[in-house]
Order: structure tokens, then C-alpha cells, then sequence
């Protein structure tokens, strides 16, 4: 559904992806992991154009992103639904009109049509009961599942999510999971999710991309990651604990 062919992103002299290739599929669950400048999220803008490589080909189906502009880019981009890492609802906005915000700006649908389409994604992510609160009233999980709300209230065919746990509590962090699987079992949406939280993507992944200096250094199932000899995937495991007991542990 989603392919990278030897995509290269130069910001100068500095390549921060390279020759990277990789295929999505539908209704997968894909989640992207690596150290801090590895290029994820610039991985992720490419899928919807806000970046464009410099060389190589990002394909969404049948469609070139990489090449589209105009209508066609806009066509490609209403397929996707975008979490960010920092929920980005407008301070002004109380969560309803947050949610209802895409609709209003990119779809011909009636009032009474948009109400129906935000309070079923408020549902989804358990936000029905405060559609009125304004952002600055709300936790950071509670931030979260909002934007997570709009992003899926255009019905997308894939959800794009840049670090959907950052900053939030464990507890709350699971329950982001929980959504993320809920909605791609629920809905067949094909999820991309850029993490470092490898309890997250060990949990919900169908597959992992572990990226280092900008190159995919391996892509497999999270048995298989938990097995892999590969340096950057055993510094992520044990560095959070999960394969073997660390020196502060001990």
C-alpha cells in the first residue's frame, strides 16, 4: 500500500535518509523505531508530501506522492489521517470544534452530518462526555486521544502517528495502544507509527523498521526483534529492560 523505493532526503550536505526501501501493506500496523535524528519523522512527512525526497520514488497505492501536486496531492493526502507528537488542538478551540475542524474545511457535509461523524470518533477514543472542554483542560492522554479523534474523523485509510506516547504516564500510554489496535481491527485502517517506546511497538506492531543513520538497519516481527543480534536493536531492548537485566537494575 505504501512504498519507499530508494528514497535519499538531504537537508545540505547531510543525508538523513539513505537509499531507504520498505513496503507497508494494508491494515498493517508499521510501526518505525531509532535514536533520536535517525530520520522517522522525516520518513513519515514524505508519505504526504510535506517533504519531498531528493531522489528515489514514495508510492501510495497506485499513486506517486512524491511527484503529486494540486488536486492529486490533495486527493492523496484526504487518505490519511496525521496524530502529532503534540496533538497540535487549537488552544481556542474546544475539543468538539477541534475534531469537527477537518470536515469543516474539506468536506461538503451538513451540519447535522459533521455532529454525527465527531461525536462517533469521540466515542471511539472515550472523549463524548467532554466535547466542550477547551485543550488547556485537559491531561496529555486526554490531548492525545482529541487529535487521535481528528485524525480518524475524516475516515481515513491510514493513520500516520508521531510518537503517540510521548510524555504521557505508562498507564496512559497502554491505553493509546489499546486504541491504536482497537482502530485498525475495528476499522482496517492501516496504521504507521513512528515510536521510541519499544513496549508500544512490540505490543501493537505487525512489523518493526529500525532505522540507524538514516538507513533501515533491519525490518521484522516483534518476536523476530526481540531475538535480533543487530547493535541498535539490543541497545534499544536493554536499555528499557525487556531481554536481559540492566547495570542499574542490578
Amino acid at each position: 500500500m505504501i512504498r519507499f523505493e530508494h528514497v535519499t532526503k538531504r537537508f545540505g550536505a547531510k543525508a538523513v535518509l539513505d537509499d531507504v526501501s520498505f513496503t507497508i501493506g494494508r491494515g498493517e500496523i508499521f510501526c518505525i523505531l531509532g535514536p533520536s535524528g535517525t530520520g522517522k519523522s522525516v520518513t513519515l512527512k514524505h508519505m504526504i508530501r510535506l517533504l519531498t525526497p531528493t531522489s528515489g520514488r514514495v508510492i501510495v497505492g497506485e499513486d506517486i506522492v512524491s511527484e503529486a501536486t494540486g488536486a492529486a496531492l490533495s486527493n492523496i493526502r484526504g487518505r490519511f489521517g496525521y496524530l502529532f507528537q503534540s496533538a497540535a488542538l487549537l488552544a481556542w478551540m474546544n475539543v468538539y470544534d477541534n475534531v469537527s475542524l477537518p470536515l469543516r474545511e474539506h468536506s461538503n457535509l451538513s451540519e447535522g452530518e459533521i455532529r454525527d461523524r465527531v461525536m462517533d470518533a469521540l466515542e471511539k477514543v472515550g472523549l463524548e462526555k467532554d466535547l466542550y472542554a477547551m485543550p488547556a483542560d485537559l491531561s496529555g492522554g486526554m490531548q492525545k486521544r482529541a487529535g487521535l479523534a481528528r485524525a480518524i474523523v475524516t475516515q481515513p485509510e491510514i493513520v500516520l502517528y508521531d510518537e503517540p506516547t510521548s510524555g504521557l504516564d505508562p498507564v496512559t500510554s497502554r491505553r493509546i495502544d489499546e486504541l491504536i489496535l482497537d482502530l485498525n481491527q475495528r476499522l482496517g485502517i492501516t496504521s504507521v507509527v513512528v515510536t521510541h517506546d519499544l513496549h508500544s511497538a512490540l505490543s501493537i506492531s505487525t512489523r518493526i523498521a529500525m532505522l540507524s543513520a538514516g538507513k533501515v538497519a533491519s525490518i521484522s516481527t516483534p518476536s523476530e526483534f526481540i531475538h535480533s543480534d543487530l547493535p541498535v536493536a539490543r541497545s534499544f531492548l536493554d536499555a528499557q529492560y525487556i531481554t536481559r537485566r540492566g547495570r542499574w537494575e542490578e
